[in-house]
């Protein structure tokens, strides 16, 4: 397989889906909610997730409850978890600029946080306190007032405790049983019960994917994430085991999803295809992991390993990872990826969950242009102009040469009102 090919097949397995009958049960639901509101969301809860609800809040007593049914173990590396993520977030935080000069004018940006953000927290095949950190705690670090979460009931339209637990330890107090389509239009438009945020992040399905497109320019969105994606560039240092368990942990996500090993070693990747075929054996969600290591899995055999740098660089991998001999001085060479795993320790779930990095990260070769979620996509920027009038009767004479150049009268006749009232003051 030739490294352009192999790029092409990876980067048009979104190409391969179109989404119209989806797109047009999203759209649909989008203005039904916008329409009626809470009535809305409740009869789209009983139809999609079999849950008849009298409140679309997650009861009160639900969270000491979950107390209950989560085990020691897990409350520990939660606690552990959210130290490291809001370290690691507390580090990206802004601050504004003021920029005075020797004419008397103060230029500056203004860095303030957004008002009112929504969370989405995906459910169905699994639960996902890990995305509840990921969303909330970037936003929290910025300073956002007024943080909702919605997330999706089962059919007794009870929450899963692990989930509960994240939100209360985050101090999140307004929470949603509530998921789908149905949930970004009560975000985006507001209903009886919930008012409309300014932004709406976190990851869903196609639905909740293609219902965040729809709505962005009512609010802001955080990106459209497609299926998951890992990259291990490895040489013949790799242990065929690691380089496996973690294409696994990624195929094991969607039927979508794309696992791929990229190698110089032709006998790694033997030795690698060998451990998929051991691991999936063992694997609860084999199904699923099978179907993606079939339909979008790819060992690829390059001629170096400048090869592979290249055949990375042109996917732009979601989450990419360095087995090999020394995997640092590759990492300069990296133009094009969402979070590159240094070492055959650097496992791409200890980013998922532990690190402190975000774990929302661009997919479908979007990393060419995008960046992982954090503190930035939390806050909005103003520009400060406060020009003085010397500098204004010395630059004047530009600002309207500019003007008339581009035939704005109206804009030179702004300045030159000033510049001769000015004057004749003098």
């Amino acid at each position: 397989m030739k490294v352009m090919q192999a790029a092409d097949f990876v980067l048009k397995r979104d190409e391969e889906d179109v989404y119209a009958e989806q797109r047009e049960a999203a759209l649909a639901i989008l203005a039904e909610v916008k329409a009626s509101g809470d009535a809305a969301v409740i009869a789209y809860t009983e139809q999609f997730d079999g849950a008849a609800l009298d409140d679309l809040r997650i009861p009160a007593d639900a969270y000491e409850a979950a107390y209950e049914q989560v085990t020691p173990e897990f409350l520990d590396a939660l606690r552990a978890a959210i130290l490291n993520i809001r370290r690691y977030h507390e580090a990206q935080k802004r601050t504004s600029l003021l920029l005075p000069d020797a004419d008397g004018n103060l230029l500056g940006q203004i860095i303030r946080p957004l008002q009112r953000v929504g969370v989405y927290v995906p459910g169905g095949r699994a639960a996902y306190p890990s995305s509840v950190m990921m969303n909330v705690i970037p936003a929290q670090v910025a300073g956002v007032p007024e943080i909702v979460l919605v997330t999706p009931p089962d059919r007794e339209g009870k929450i899963d405790p692990n989930v509960l637990v994240t939100i209360r330890e985050l101090g999140i107090t307004e929470a949603y049983r509530i998921g789908g389509a149905q949930a970004v239009g009560a975000l985006a438009y507001g209903t009886e019960t919930i008012r409309p945020v300014d932004k709406i992040t976190g990851p869903g399905n196609i639905y909740v994917a293609l219902a965040k497109q729809a709505v962005f320019g009512q609010v802001a969105i955080d990106m459209i994430a497609g299926p998951s994606e890992v990259l291990v560039i490895a040489d013949e240092s790799a242990d065929p085991d690691y380089v496996a368990a973690d294409m696994l942990s990624q195929a094991e996500h969607d039927p979508l999803a794309a696992a791929i090993c990229v190698t110089p070693c032709a006998d790694l990747a033997v030795r690698v295809a060998n451990a998929l075929v051991e691991q999936l054996e063992q694997l609860p969600r084999r199904e699923i992991a099978e179907a993606s290591i079939r339909n979008y899995g790819a060992i690829v055999v390059t001629k170096s390993l400048d090869e592979a740098v290249e055949l990375s660089n042109r996917i732009a991998p979601e989450h990419l990872e360095l087995m090999t001999e020394d995997a640092l001085s590759l990492v300069g060479r990296i133009e094009n990826a969402g979070a590159i795993f240094v070492g055959k320790y650097s496992s791409e779930p200890v980013g998922d969950y532990f690190a402190g990095p975000n774990h929302t990260l661009p997919t479908s070769g979007t990393a060419r242009f995008s960046s992982p979620l954090g503190v930035d996509d939390f806050i909005k920027k103003s520009s400060l102009i406060c020009y003085s009038k010397d500098a204004l009767l010395k630059n004047g004479h530009h600002v309207i040469a500019l003007a008339e150049a581009e035939g704005l009268t109206a804009h030179a006749n702004a300045i030159r009102v000033r510049l001769e009232k000015e004057r004749e003051v003098r």
